[in-house]
This record gives C-alpha cells, sequence and structure tokens, in this order.
C-alpha cells in the first residue's frame, strides 16, 4: 500500500542519514579533548577544564605541585616543566615588567600581585572600595586601588597623597 511504501522510504532515509553521520565520524575521526582546554561557559575565562570535563580549576592551581585532576594533567611535565612557556596564553597574565608574570585569575583581585600594580589596572572593573576600605590614588606595598581601614591612622604612609593618615580614620 501507498501508506507503508511512504512509511518505508522515511524510515530508509532517517537510517540513511544516521549511517552518513556515522561513517563521517569514522572517516574524519572525532577530535580529541585538549588536555586543559578552557571551556569559557562552563570554566571561565582563566579556567582549566579537566579531562573528566566536570572538574574545572582556577588558573593558579595548576602546576602547583598538587594533582587535582583525577589523570593528574594540571601537573603534566610537558605543562609545568617551562612556566609560564609551555601553559595557554589564557592562564597567565604579564605584568608590565616582562620578566614576570602571574596566573590570570589573580589579575584584578584587588592585590598587588605584580609588585608595580600592573595587574590591577587597565582593563580591570574594580569594584569600590567597601567600608571596610579606603580609597587611595597610588598605594603602595601589598594593595592597589583600596587599603584596610585597620592600616589608617597608623603614622605609617600607604597612600601616595598620606591620605591614609589624614583624610582616613577607622
Amino acid at each position: 500500500t501507498r501508506r507503508c511504501l511512504c512509511i518505508s522510504i522515511i524510515a530508509l532515509l532517517a537510517l540513511g542519514v544516521v549511517g552518513a553521520v556515522i561513517g563521517f565520524a569514522v572517516t574524519f575521526g572525532l577530535p580529541p579533548p585538549t588536555p586543559g582546554q578552557s571551556v569559557i561557559f562552563f570554566c571561565n575565562q582563566t579556567g582549566f577544564l579537566c579531562d573528566d570535563r566536570v572538574t574545572c580549576l582556577s588558573a593558579s592551581r595548576i602546576c602547583n605541585r598538587i594533582r587535582e585532576c583525577v589523570n593528574g594533567e594540571d601537573e603534566q611535565e610537558k605543562l609545568c616543566n617551562d612556566l609560564p612557556s609551555n601553559l595557554p596564553g589564557y592562564l597567565i597574565f604579564r605584568c608590565s615588567n616582562p620578566v614576570y608574570w602571574i596566573y590570570a585569575d589573580k589579575k584584578c583581585n584587588g592585590a598587588n600581585d605584580c609588585g608595580d600594580c600592573s595587574d590591577e589596572k587597565g582593563t580591570c572593573n574594580c569594584p569600590p572600595c567597601g567600608t571596610q576600605w579606603w580609597s587611595c590614588t597610588s598605594v603602595f606595598f601589598e594593595y592597589c586601588t583600596c587599603i584596610p581601614r585597620a592600616l589608617c591612622g597608623d603614622r605609617i604612609q600607604h597612600c601616595s597623597d598620606w591620605s591614609d593618615e589624614y583624610a582616613c580614620n577607622r
């Protein structure tokens, strides 16, 4: 009958499409997962995705001598033996002084990880200082844009304009 013929043709076409997809996959192969590739949607822009495709490590947890991925790919010798050269570019940030670098997840964290605050300038959308912090135009030592209010009035200059000693109160 005509109805059986139509159903048979549709079923054969569906099988043909499935066969073509399988044939394509076998012929050209599926690309193997790249160890530690960044998956922006699940693992942030500075994350390291383990081979299990579930575990996401922040950049600073790579090559820290602690195996955190099931297969240990976060500590592979080919990745960790020449830091930062062997790390993917999205895992590192180069400081103003090109000799220095930090892990990308340390950029824009409010701390002076580079030593010259270059990791806290430029594209950082730093949140405003909270109530326990004092905003400075330029800060020396550990902090870049805010210092803890506990440092105000301690007779030590933390802000270049001395505002931490004369304008800020605990």
